[in-house]
């Protein structure tokens, strides 16, 4: 099979057909052509325009349902499953195959290769052997589907996909097509590739990317004592409280509960975080941006 014929958008015609496929020929070589895929019957000698594939069953097949993603066309597909030494395969539209992109372009640490569901940015391949593989976009290719940022996204939640993993950091694309970057510091884990992450906008860089965090927000991670202390606070109209770190130890018992101690622990905490501010004997909440 030459393999200029193979996942290629080509014109042949119609020499054959049984119960189930029309049968095309295109410079030589035969494709089948499933029937229920046509509605109105074509008669022997009619052109026929399609998509060039080998099929699961490895037998030549062109179809109408021509995919997004083909030589130089990049789309993301949906991974189906992975298989050791070999790759993942990932769906892109075609009725009976699905495309390997090979474990050569995958990440050394396998529980960092994309699982089901997960979906990547490919174009196709044919080797010499007419063989269809699954190609990754690479760095520039982001850059050119990406859209600059035009509006403030600092401390917004967004979702955003990984496409590049590196030890200083992930390279990830958001639902919005920015390109963002998390740093190791800023995850618990790392995304494996071509996983969808949630994650909140901590910073907007120069060439219009954005730094991400997946960590969790700073109320999330303070401990319970701060947390009641952040209710008690937003449970005020005026949003504050006659308290601080110079409250008697009784009247902080008698209202959260807890020790001068621990209050002053969680006290630190919010402060550091910059969630409360501390003047003349109180403390008020700050307003947080969403």
């Amino acid at each position: 099979m030459d393999k200029n014929l193979m996942a290629q958008v080509l014109k042949g015609i119609l020499t054959d057909e049984n119960d189930r496929y029309y049968f095309v020929q295109i410079e030589g070589e035969t494709f089948q052509l499933d029937k229920a895929e046509i509605k109105k019957p074509f008669k022997i000698g009619a052109e026929f325009t399609g998509f060039t594939y080998e099929n699961e069953q490895h037998r030549m097949q062109i179809t109408r349902q021509i995919p997004k993603i083909r030589r130089d066309h990049y789309a993301f597909g949906t991974v189906v499953k992975g298989k050791f030494g070999l790759g993942v395969f990932v769906n892109i539209g075609l009725p009976n195959k699905d495309v390997v992109v090979s474990v050569d372009d995958l990440p050394t640490v396998s529980k960092l290769w994309p699982r089901e569901g997960d979906k990547l940015l490919i174009s196709l391949t044919v080797d010499n052997k007419a063989r269809i593989w699954g190609h990754l976009a690479d760095e520039e290719i982001f850059e050119t589907i990406a859209r600059p940022v035009k509006e403030r996204l600092q401390n917004k939640n967004i979702k955003a996909r990984a496409y590049r993993l590196k030890l200083s950091g992930t390279r990830l694309l958001t639902d919005d097509y920015h390109l963002a970057f998390l740093h190791p510091s800023e995850r618990l884990e790392e995304p494996r590739l071509g996983e969808e992450v949630e994650a909140r906008v901590i910073g907007t860089l120069r060439d219009d990317s954005i730094n991400i965090s997946t960590r969790p927000r700073a109320y999330q991670e303070i401990g319970e004592d701060a947390e009641m202390i952040l209710a008690a606070l937003d449970h005020t109209e005026s949003k504050q409280l006659a308290f601080s770190d110079k409250s008697a130890p009784e009247d902080i018992k008698d209202y959260f509960g807890i020790s001068k101690g621990a209050f002053k622990r969680a006290l630190g905490h919010l402060l550091k975080e910059n969630l409360i501010s501390q003047e003349d004997g109180h403390i008020t909440l700050k307003k947080q941006e969403d």
